[in-house]
């Protein structure tokens, strides 16, 4: 590989780098914003349980019950922030590339 194109995958894998940082920091706000929407849903969870049968059934029950099921999709969105394998495989194989 001539030097030209080495310094290409280096710029590259540096840009890489940086964005791992990013998205590790990202990763941390994406985990303590979950764990607050975690209370929140157990506290409405916890609210929808000892309603009465009546208020369950009806609009107050049903609307808790959205809430929740809300809370639970935004909480697995935020799970799905916290891999980061595919960015490491790159900045390994660009490491690979730019040595090799």
């Amino acid at each position: 590989m001539n030097d030209r194109r080495r310094k290409i995958i280096h710029a590259q894998r540096q840009r890489l780098e940086a964005l791992k940082v990013k998205v590790e920091e990202l990763k941390a706000e994406a985990e303590s914003i979950r764990s607050e929407l975690e209370a929140v849903r157990d506290d409405e969870q916890e609210a929808f349980d000892n309603m009465s049968a009546n208020r369950r059934s009806g609009e107050p029950g049903q609307n808790a019950e959205a809430s929740i099921d809300n809370l639970d999709t935004a909480i697995c969105a935020l799970d799905e922030i916290e891999d980061l394998t595919d960015l490491v495989d790159a900045i390994e194989a660009l490491g690979d590339a730019e040595n090799g």
